[in-house]
This record gives C-alpha cells, structure tokens and sequence, in this order.
C-alpha cells in the first residue's frame, strides 16, 4: 500500500486518481501509523513553503524516519520543496532538511509562477525517470530547489537551469506534477511502483 499524506496541502484526489489508474493500492492519510505501515509514502502538495511546514510539524518524524528506514519516498512540487533545510518564501522556518539546500524565488526576468510544460533535461540515468526523459510535463510554482548535494537527476530550463527531479537513495521527488502530466506523468507513478517492488 502507498501512504499519500493528507496535511491540508496537497493534490490529494488527482494523485490518488493517478496511481488508482495504474492499478497501485493507495490510501490517502493523516496517521503516523499508516505511513509506518505502508509499502512506500507520498508527499505532494501546493501552497507555501512555511504553513505546509506548520501543518506537516505533527508528521516530521514518522517522515523522516521511515525514510532513514529505506522506505520508497515520492516527493510532488512542494513535497520536493520542503525536503530541503530552507526556502526564501518563509525565513526562518526549517524544512524536513533530508536534503541540504535551499529553496529560492525564480529570478526577475522570468514570469511567475512558471506554469505550464516543459521539457526535462536529463542529468543522470534515474529509475524514476526511465523512458521519460525527454518528455514534457507539467510545472506550476513560484520557488525552485537548490540542493547542496549531488542528487539532482534531471533539470529544464525556464530561462535559469532548473531542479526538475532529484533522487538520493530511496528518496524521489518531482517538481512537476506527474498527475497532471497525460501519460509521461503515469509512466512517472508506474517507475515509482515499480522502485516500490525492488
């Protein structure tokens, strides 16, 4: 079963219709105990960085600790986000930081929020990424990651190079939103399963 957390903040019918639709066993919840009795868990979400935080205070460490326990992790736009140890949108707040890095406006210059597709740039092989990388998916936000590690598996550029996808060990996560990205996004979701299987 793939836990989808429910914390006010997220994509929650449209992600659980995704994964439905391949045929994956879900649960939406709000319970430690069914993030600790899942197979794997999602984190997706929109919103700001700060009250997504506030909400997700009560669920940290069942978070962090099934993902210290190896457990697949599946991150969506501000579940990506709020990996990281910090973001510009709310100072002073601390993120999960299972990633080091921060997280910053998109520069002037460009329109925000970037919404709409673009194309990812592949950075290295990821199995979440398989068959997908020169696909286009769907990004909308105002924010973009900036990991202090080695973990970014894919970018595109929206007149910076951006963070699309990161991967670090059993840790993955999206900025775009593959529930709302036609078939590349399932075959995104159907990837996770598959990393969920081994």
């Amino acid at each position: 079963m793939i836990a989808i957390i429910d914390y006010g903040s997220g994509n929650l019918r449209s992600i659980s219709n995704a994964f439905r639709k391949i045929g994956a066993d879900v649960q939406v919840t709000s319970s430690p105990e069914s993030i600790n009795d899942s197979d794997a868990f999602v984190l997706p979400g929109v919103g700001a960085f700060g009250s997504a935080m506030d909400k997700l205070e009560n669920l940290r460490d069942p978070i962090i600790r099934n993902i210290e326990d190896g457990k697949p992790f599946l991150g969506i736009c501000l579940g990506l986000q709020v990996l990281l140890s910090e973001s510009q949108e709310s100072p002073g707040v601390r993120g999960l930081d299972v990633i080091p890095g921060r997280v910053v406006r998109i520069p002037p210059g460009n329109k925000v929020p970037h919404m709409g597709w673009n194309q990812l740039v592949s950075r290295r092989d990821s199995p979440l990424l398989e068959g997908v990388e020169d696909e286009y998916f769907y990004f909308v936000h105002s924010y973009h990651a900036e990991p202090a590690d080695d973990v970014v598996a894919a970018t595109t550029e929206y007149g910076i190079e951006m963070t699309a996808a990161i991967e670090a060990d059993n840790v993955y996560a999206t900025q775009f939103h593959p529930e709302k990205s036609g078939e590349a996004g399932l075959d995104i979701l159907r990837n996770f399963r598959e990393i969920i299987r081994g």
